[in-house]
């Protein structure tokens, strides 16, 4: 995205935020002051100095509270079937593991419960 004077760059992030931040040449051409710098780092990019050179560095991205997929999340069909046709709870179905709903599935198609 562009504007006038800037380049303006966007993150949206999973909490609904959007970090945003303007990139510009300081006017003398030297580099940035340590409270601007300290002003970027906090308020557009949500980061501590750590975190954003170990993204520059080593390409670490910051903890943005991205969701964790469970390893082996349940199919959404497998889900509905679980709650639609065999009739078990919700917190039945999110104990399960992917192989307990499978077998759960197969079971209620071999003798119907």
């Amino acid at each position: 995205m562009t504007g006038t004077h800037h380049v303006t760059y966007e993150l949206h992030l999973h909490d609904g935020r959007i970090l945003r931040t303007r990139v510009s040449r300081p006017v003398n051409r030297n580099s940035y002051g340590q409270q601007l710098w300290s002003h970027i780092l906090r308020d557009q990019l949500d980061v501590d100095p750590e975190a954003f050179w170990a993204c520059v560095q080593d390409g670490i991205k910051p903890d943005r509270g991205v969701p964790e997929l469970p390893a082996e999340a349940l199919p959404a069909d497998l889900v509905h079937l679980l709650i639609t046709r065999a009739h078990l709870s919700e917190a039945d179905v999110a104990a399960m593991s992917k192989d307990e709903a499978i077998a759960r599935m197969q079971l209620y198609w071999t003798i119907g419960s």
